[in-house]
């Protein structure tokens, strides 16, 4: 109980963080949560094989809430263009779901390797969109973006992140304004884990070696205790992206994947 406790009160404070850059960046934080929980739940008895899995399940599940949170926000702000995200939607529940069943049967050893490079990628490719014009593209049809999204989704649910740092790139690389790519991201990122959520804890189910207070591979402890302060700090996050220019965001986003790609790489 008091290792669970000090579990509890730590993801507080991850909470309180994640909350302001999925307001600020428009990422539901799975790209920190992960990374935290990896080192945080074998401190609290969890056993090594189940770490990543538990990560990355609880890492959708405080998405659902935190992203609402974050979209809810940006809706405020006049931030969230809803036609992409419709016309994302369908392949990002399809993409969740199945991104939940191959993190399943992909060794748990490789996981974290494979979360590094998708992390790496896009990190790279959001420095390389600094200096480039969006401004005269636009969205493609409807079957391209389902596609895109089924993409996202497989790829967001295989990493346990909320799919912002995908889907902001996709957006603004297809003319969407940085602050409206990152509010539709929250939006997109919501639906992602709630598919992707889903996913784990149907495969979690019956598992008897999973730990007291788990839903599937859901632990709530570390789920209640992100989700407490996350949902309150969107809202600041929110507020600075209006008040902050397109450059620096892609800065600061790039910035923070090469930081946490390299966190995970050494393990």
């Amino acid at each position: 109980m008091e290792s669970t406790l000090w579990l509890f009160a730590m993801c507080l404070v991850l909470g309180s963080v994640v909350g302001l850059l999925a307001g600020l960046l428009g990422i539901g934080g799975g790209l920190l949560v992960v990374p935290a929980l990896v080192w945080l739940l074998p401190q609290a008895g969890i056993p090594n094989e189940m770490v990543m899995h538990i990560a990355l399940a609880t890492s959708l599940a405080s998405i659902v809430l935190t992203s609402g949170s974050s979209a809810r926000n940006h809706l405020r702000l006049g931030n969230v263009d809803v036609k992409a995200v419709k016309m994302l939607a369908p392949g990002i529940v399809l993409g969740g779901l199945g991104g939940s069943v191959i993190a399943e049967l992909v060794p748990a050893a490789l996981l974290p390797k494979i979360f590094a490079a998708i992390v790496l990628f896009l990190a790279v490719q959001m420095l390389a969109s600094i200096r480039l014009s969006t401004q005269e593209r636009t969205l493609p049809s409807t079957t391209k973006c389902v596609c895109s999204g089924g993409v996202i989704g497989v790829i967001s649910s295989l990493a346990g992140i909320g799919g912002g740092s995908l889907t902001v790139p996709y957006l603004n690389w297809h003319g969407l304004e940085m602050r409206r790519a990152i509010g539709s991201a929250s939006l997109a990122g919501a639906i992602i884990a709630v598919a992707g959520m889903l996913g784990f804890i149907a495969a979690g189910v019956g598992d008897e070696a999973l730990p007291a207070m788990s839903v599937g591979y859901v632990y709530l402890p570390a789920l209640v205790g992100i989700v407490s302060t996350s949902v309150l700090t969107t809202r600041y996050g929110a507020a600075l992206v209006s008040k902050m220019p397109t450059p620096t965001l892609k800065k600061i986003f790039a910035v923070f994947l090469l930081f946490i790609s390299f966190k995970m790489f050494i393990g």
